[in-house]
């Protein structure tokens, strides 16, 4: 039996337009001046932190200026999600906890999927049992480059089923994919095999999110809802640091999706540095409160 993400990548989806579409967003977002989509762009970060050096200490300072952020802008969304390693889920999440604010952990051997499948399976399930509400993986890109496209889908669906109810995050490295027909494929697979969301970039490689690999991935996340009616988030992570740099992702996502794309269930920010420049842009004084 053909599978559906084998059917999907033969549909012979057209990337002519890409360009223009890209030029479109980017213009869009030069243009816009109102500060109520910079704000609502902050509700839409994923705040991460994953330094080498991280620790119980660190980790639950920033949580905690998370749980207090409204006290200091009270008129300001809190972010989307807290993302830190998997072993710290569980400070994080007690911090957390009535705020609405996810706590998302990077796991299965972030950020390279380099390791046994068992300890992958092992590391996603204790971080879900530890109070992760969302798990952001990383597609093994060394089997998708030998096209065993079968062994991408079903390590795929093995932490779908460690990740339980918890929302799985599936990172396709566009970076290391080089192509269009790629990054398209690879975006099926994940999605095929029960990905919440597609994400770019660890941000650990030379490249990481562009705009063009971004509106790449909402082609296939369009004709995957068509086939399916599954809506699949979208996760543009690694190198957005500027306002300008969100803005042209969330205009990608109005134009080549919808607006109805736009809401913290199907479209998140992975950045460290957006948060402080989206304060000083809306409060127009200089921020370093993260």
């Amino acid at each position: 039996m053909t599978k559906l993400y084998e059917k999907l990548i033969h549909n012979n989806q057209s990337f002519k337009g890409i360009g223009k579409g890209v030029a479109g967003a980017v213009a869009e977002a030069k243009a816009d001046k109102d500060i109520e989509t910079v704000r609502k762009l902050f509700s839409h970060l994923d705040l991460t932190s994953l330094n080498s050096n991280d620790n119980k200490l660190n980790v639950s300072a920033l949580a905690t200026k998370v749980r207090n952020f409204r006290r200091s802008f009270p008129d300001m969304p809190d972010v989307a999600a807290v993302c830190v390693w998997p072993n710290f889920a569980g400070p994080v999440s007690d911090i957390l906890k009535g705020t609405g604010v996810k706590t998302a952990v990077v796991s299965a051997a972030f950020p390279s999927a380099q390791t046994f499948r068992e300890v992958k399976i092992i590391e996603t399930t204790m971080a879900v049992e530890k109070g992760a509400d969302e798990v952001d993986i990383v597609m093994p890109v060394g089997l998708f480059a030998e096209k065993k496209f079968d062994q991408v889908a079903d390590s795929i669906r093995e932490l779908r089923d460690a990740a339980s109810k918890a929302t799985l995050k599936v990172i396709i490295e566009t970076g290391l994919l080089a192509t269009p027909e790629n990054i398209y494929t690879a975006s099926m697979i994940a999605m095929d095999a029960g990905a919440d969301f597609i994400k770019t970039s660890t941000g650990k490689s030379a490249i990481s999110a562009t705009p063009e690999a971004v509106w790449v991935m909402c082609l296939a996340i369009n004709t995957f809802y068509r086939e399916t009616g599954i809506r699949v988030g979208l996760k543009p992570a690694g190198g957005i640091v500027t306002v300008e740099d969100a803005k042209v992702y969330y205009n990608i996502v109005r134009e080549a999706l919808s607006p109805e794309w736009l809401t913290t269930d199907l479209f998140r920010l992975g950045a460290s540095r957006l948060a402080n420049n989206i304060l000083t842009e809306v409060t127009g004084e200089e921020s370093a409160y993260f």
